[in-house]
């Protein structure tokens, strides 16, 4: 690689070198690495969902928060969908909520796409489209039947710039020989393939595929079902044109151990785009939670039933492109809850997609199938404040926080916050080798007290940060019985 395509490379990825760019700005004696490599954060929303803006953590930690259950349940009683339904896809387009879901029935048995929409993502309405025949009627809200993609099909909205109208909404779905196939709508309702090959052919895909265009990596991204010595496996391809496609490459999840993961539903999250939240869902292969008599009290039907047929759990996991996972935390993120129906197999399974609350500035929504296998089957919708997965939290003992070397552009640094009464936080802007900025000194900070997402930080001169705007600087919160989500720098 040339030092020209190196220096593209690292500041496409936000690094690039300390000494080519500040020269004399460290003391003689400071070779670390830490201190020699900065982060061009720009204007990005960055959240502490991972240790990538993390140089130094005293008395402070990472802490997982978890979604909480709220309105909005949506029941799958019609006749085409079936106690399985399952591998939703739920995404906003402008002032409407879509969701993609397989109808799977037992008598008689097929796959159906069905489709469903909402003008808040709490109630939805199944519209009557008129395009399958179901026992004898098209009253239905199916999209398409009969395809071995119907089993798995999973739409998004295309964000790449300059696609043409006519493939605005893009999915995959199928399953071997074929593998995935590529389908394209105008409207999000009317599909047609692609192309009449498998566009990604090696894989179980025996899962929800997943699919969608990262802005930050500039090309179209895919994850997708495979096996690796036994266990349920998540690889990736990438493609520029959505049609051909690399080679697969396995996901690495650091020193993470080997776990099932039935399904990934990786999406990027809308205030972050180039930081994508996945929500696998964990599976407990070959093992039980209930027993076979209430199993049968509760009346479980079909493969769920035998014994060691598993369950399943929802973990989080995050990626800033690549092939790489991070596995911050092992512990769960959604519980499976309260009641035997949701420990027995299959029963927590995410949706693909994460959308902004309607008519809340605070909350974004979040969707997992509940009480697979059972009447009861249902959508079930969680809630989070905004940027909430991850929070750097301190005691009440109190601690602090130091970033590494970073740059930004703007003249405001805002914070997500959240403090207790007693609590409060404070920040100072340092030099890169750590050094506090007049002006910007700890003395100098405004004490932070209350619950904001978006609250501008200030010193004593005001809240003016843009003389510092492209200069490695780190950033060092003395935090107080408070958690910080995320912060960002920009205009005002």
């Amino acid at each position: 690689m040339s030092n020209s395509s190196r220096r593209d490379w690292l500041k496409s990825a936000g690094l690039y070198s300390l000494a080519a760019t500040s020269a004399g700005r460290l003391p003689a004696n400071d070779r670390s690495e830490e201190a020699k490599t900065v982060l061009d954060i720009g204007s990005r929303r960055e959240l502490f969902v991972d240790h990538f803006l993390i140089d130094r953590l005293e008395g402070t930690r990472l802490e997982l928060h978890h979604p909480q259950l709220a309105e909005g349940a949506f029941k799958l009683d019609r006749p085409w969908e079936g106690v399985y339904c399952g591998y939703t896809t739920v995404f906003q387009d402008e002032d409407r909520y879509r969701m993609y879901y397989l109808g799977y029935p037992v008598d008689p048995p097929g796959n159906y796409t069905c489709y469903a929409e909402s003008t808040d993502g709490i109630e939805w309405t199944r519209p009557d489209l008129g395009l399958v025949e179901f026992q004898g009627s098209k009253s239905n809200n199916i999209l398409l039947a009969g395809l071995p993609e119907c089993h798995n099909f999973s739409p998004f909205l295309d964000a790449k710039p300059g696609v043409p109208e006519a493939e605005r909404y893009k999915a995959v779905g199928g399953l071997p020989p074929k593998g995935l196939m590529a389908y394209s709508s105008p409207d999000g309702v009317h599909w047609k393939k692609m192309k009449e090959q498998g566009i990604i052919t090696q894989g179980a895909f025996d899962s929800h595929n997943v699919a969608f265009y990262s802005e930050s990596e500039g090309c179209y991204v895919c994850y997708f079902r495979t096996f690796r010595n036994g266990i349920r496996w998540i690889d990736r391809c990438t493609s520029d044109d959505f049609l051909n496609w690399t080679e697969p490459v396995a996901m690495d999840f650091g020193d993470a151990p080997p776990e099932h993961h039935y399904t990934n539903s990786t999406t990027p999250y809308f205030r972050a785009p180039h930081i994508s939240i996945a929500l696998p869902s964990r599976f407990m292969a070959g093992k039980d939670a209930v027993s076979q008599e209430m199993k049968h009290e509760l009346g479980v039907e079909g493969g769920y039933l035998p014994p060691g047929s598993g369950f399943n759990d929802m973990p989080l996991m995050t990626s800033r492109g690549g092939n790489r996972y991070q596995r911050t935390f092992l512990e769960t993120f959604i519980e499976p809850g309260i009641g035997y129906e949701n420990w027995t197999s299959r029963s927590c399974y995410p949706a693909f997609g994460i959308v902004p609350t309607p008519d809340s500035d605070t909350q974004l929504s979040m969707y997992v199938n509940r009480h697979t296998g059972y009447p009861s089957a249902h959508l079930a919708r969680y809630t989070l404040r905004y940027d909430g997965f991850v929070s750097v939290h301190a005691p009440f003992a109190g601690g602090e926080l130091v970033t590494k070397p970073l740059t930004f552009e703007g003249d405001r640094l805002s914070i997500n916050d959240k403090t207790s009464a007693p609590g409060a936080v404070r920040v100072e802007i340092q030099n890169a080798a750590g050094q506090p900025i007049p002006g910007f000194t700890l003395a100098d900070s405004a004490e932070i007290i209350g619950d904001e997402l978006d609250r501008t930080v200030s010193w004593a001169n005001g809240s003016d940060v843009s003389r510092l705007a492209g200069q490695p600087v780190r950033l060092r919160f003395v935090m107080k019985a408070a958690d910080l989500y995320a912060l960002q720098f920009g205009n005002r």
